[in-house]
């Protein structure tokens, strides 16, 4: 399985479930998959691990691991590409 680093995002940047994630857990055709959000704010947990509050465009959680996420747009992240 190829990993990915964590997406470099910004307050303001859109994100999305990333594909790999939504693969992992068997929800790559579902509404999860349709989610869009808006990074509003980031809490470091440790050394390894960063949530994400998002503002998002359905009902999701409002807090998500950075590593869950990819940024809206083209890349290797957010579309499926190898």
């Amino acid at each position: 399985m190829r990993t990915y680093p964590p997406p470099k995002l910004v307050i303001g940047d859109k994100v999305a479930y990333s594909v790999q994630f939504l693969r992992s857990i068997g929800m790559s055709h579902t509404p999860m998959s349709h989610a869009r959000g808006v990074v509003t704010g980031f809490t470091p947990l440790g050394k390894d691990t960063t949530l994400v509050a998002i503002q998002w465009d359905c009902e999701m959680p409002k807090r998500v691991n950075i590593f869950n996420l990819a940024k809206v747009g083209p890349n290797a992240r957010f579309a499926n590409v190898d």
